[in-house]
């Protein structure tokens, strides 16, 4: 079964400030492990649900080789960084507003997709996970903004 890991904070646990926008918004390292035979590439997206707006997603990436097990901050040529709901391509933390805890999820999606062109922003990939995905593999971490 697939696994995501991401290193800095465990399962469940807050995510510590370096990778926030109160810190340096620093790109977590995720790894996945045990990505199931078949999987043409992987697909990370880390989104948080309790936005205030409805799921906001904060970081795409795509076009993951399923044998690189580690994403680290440095950025990967062959991997694609998608537009989040910044704006921005690649990774933006968490950054909430004041008040209650809220839940980012990033979650690895092992599928049968070849390629996909860079710069998408959230819709369009998900749209081609729907009848492309293997596996999925899920890690949450949480954040409030105090």
């Amino acid at each position: 079964m697939m696994q995501i890991t991401i290193k800095g904070f465990k399962n469940g646990e807050r995510i510590p400030d370096q990778y926030t926008c109160k810190g340096i918004d620093l790109q977590p390292t995720v790894e996945i492990e045990d990505v199931p035979e078949g999987t043409k590439s992987v697909v990370l997206i880390m989104d948080d649900p309790d936005a205030p707006h409805g799921t906001f997603t904060h970081w795409i990436a795509y076009n993951i080789p399923p044998d690189i097990h580690s994403i680290e901050h440095s950025r990967h040529s062959e991997i694609s960084f998608g537009i989040n709901d910044f704006g921005n391509e690649g990774y933006n933390g968490p950054c909430p507003p004041h008040g209650k805890s809220h839940r980012y999820y990033f979650r690895a999606y092992a599928t049968t997709i070849e390629h996909m062109q860079k710069s998408l922003h959230a819709k369009p990939v998900i749209d081609k996970l729907k009848n492309s995905v293997i596996e999925t593999a899920e890690y949450m971490g949480t954040y409030s903004n105090d």
